[in-house]
């Protein structure tokens, strides 16, 4: 996965984790929206509908096999988000995490920067990077890197992180890719697939994670901690840290705020698996909402398909009655073009559609 920047005139802020700490009246102008939306009325709050809970343990139980499947499949149709509890992974080892994430988060600033991004690298620590002149930054420092596969891998950041995050993350990357291939193999029998045919697309396929502080905000209507987007991703994977909620989902067109359960991972659908699947699922558009009293943490783990893959509908799922929906690229040009792009909403998915008269290559 990877990143890019035509418009290198960044504001001279290294870290919103750092402007937080100095007393503050109004919010810098870069981080001020064009148009603010309104606080959510708290009375409007409890009508609104909760994503979904997959049970993964009754996923995989046999005999409830086929509820659980259908549920995953309407869900995935519906939404494109939802809760995982049950999953299998460790709560010690979600607990260390936690506990290793906040300590980098509370490293001096100087500490930090050993992980800056680099001119040229989109992998690293720091601000949301420019992608359009009229962009405005989230109220957000970021941590992201490539983890897979293996000879991807930067060198200057997962190797060099202080080695109880370093082993922690590591041992959490392992796990959290069984799970993706096991929720992979599940949404392939929904989709009457071949599951051997998503295992080939994904199987030791590019991982990608982002650590991201949202500090408090003293205006947090004015801001956006995570511009509203889709994922690239097929899958993506997200723990909240320090138990403080400000994840949002789009659901006919109303903000859903999201109330993670205790141990729970909420998955959400990216492009990709809607190209995959030919739009009979959906990926969810999302994003991250500062509040003006405390820091939230978030860790988001991004699987996708093999950088020798070719996005496109699977053919399983195309007959003359269903025509290809979506262009067919490969996975290297899929990322640089929708990197190359400005953040907004699904607005790279409506460009990978095909239209009359087009084919279905891009």
């Amino acid at each position: 996965m990877a990143e890019s920047s035509s418009f290198p005139s960044v504001p001279p802020i290294l870290s919103v984790q750092e402007l937080a700490k100095e007393p503050m009246t109004a919010v810098p102008q870069p981080f001020i929206l064009d148009d603010p939306e309104l606080p959510l009325d708290l009375s409007k709050r409890a009508s609104l509908p909760t994503i979904p809970t997959i049970d993964m343990k009754h996923l995989i139980m046999s005999e409830t096999t086929d509820f659980e499947l259908e549920n995953l499949h309407s869900t995935c149709r519906e939404w494109g988000a939802f809760q995982l509890v049950n999953h299998g992974v460790s709560s010690s080892l979600m607990e260390k995490l936690k506990s290793e994430i906040g300590k980098f988060y509370r490293l001096p600033l100087e500490e930090k920067m050993k992980y800056k991004i680099r001119p040229g690298s989109v992998e690293g620590y720091g601000l949301s990077l420019i992608r359009s002149q009229d962009q405005k930054l989230d109220w957000g420092d970021r941590f992201y890197m490539i983890t897979n596969p293996f000879h991807r891998r930067n060198p200057h950041l997962l190797s060099e992180l202080p080695p109880s995050l370093r082993d922690t993350l590591e041992s959490y990357l392992s796990e959290m890719q069984k799970l993706a291939m096991t929720l992979l193999g599940f949404m392939a029998k929904a989709l009457n697939l071949d599951k051997r045919d998503m295992e080939e697309l994904f199987d030791d396929g590019m991982q990608s994670v982002r650590m991201t502080y949202y500090p408090p905000c003293p205006q947090p209507e004015l801001v956006m901690g995570l511009t509203p987007h889709s994922d690239a991703s097929g899958i993506t994977v997200l723990l909240q840290v320090n138990g403080v909620d400000g994840l949002q989902v789009k659901k006919d067109g109303v903000w859903i705020p999201v109330n993670f359960l205790p141990d729970a991972f909420v998955v959400n659908l990216g492009d990709i698996l809607e190209i995959v699947s030919n739009g009979i699922y959906n990926s969810i558009e999302h994003r991250a909402v500062a509040n003006s009293v405390t820091e939230r943490i978030s860790i988001a783990m991004f699987f996708n398909t093999k950088f020798s893959a070719e996005i496109g509908p699977a053919i399983g799922l195309i007959n003359p009655q269903n025509p290809p929906l979506f262009k067919r690229v490969g996975m290297e040009k899929y990322f640089r073009d929708f990197f190359a792009r400005k953040l907004e909403g699904k607005a790279y998915l409506e460009y990978m559609k095909i239209k009359n008269g087009e084919g279905d290559t891009a």
